[in-house]
């Protein structure tokens, strides 16, 4: 159970990392410049959180099938559009929302196996 737990927070610091990558493209096109400290801090703490979370994906793995957990990484595909959302303002069609609809459906089925 704890196996699953951390790899929950693994997805979600993924999708936060995807989003401090949004955030550091952002602030590098207003600053205009690959030298500046916001888009750099935001860069590297996205880095650095996919170096945590690579380092606890591993822990998972020694402790839990990889077929059993894998298909829990497809709720980043819930979490980074739903972040995107709030946080930068991106619209969605619902054709889009069905698609996530199915992939959550898909990883609960996935899970129950």
């Amino acid at each position: 159970m704890a196996s699953y737990i951390v790899a929950l927070l693994c997805v979600f610091g993924l999708a936060v990392g995807q989003i401090l990558f949004k955030l550091s493209a952002n602030l590098f096109t207003t600053s205009g410049t690959l030298l500046s400290l916001k888009p750099m801090s935001a860069l590297f703490s996205a880095i650095a959180l996919y170096g945590v979370t690579s380092l606890a994906w591993v822990w998972v793995l020694q402790r839990t099938q990889l077929g059993k957990v894998y298909p829990l990484m497809a709720l980043a595909f819930v979490f980074v559009p739903l972040a995107s959302y709030f946080l930068f303002g991106e619209r969605f069609n619902i054709t889009y929302c069905i698609g996530v609809i199915m992939i959550v459906i898909g990883v609960i089925l996935t899970s129950l196996a």
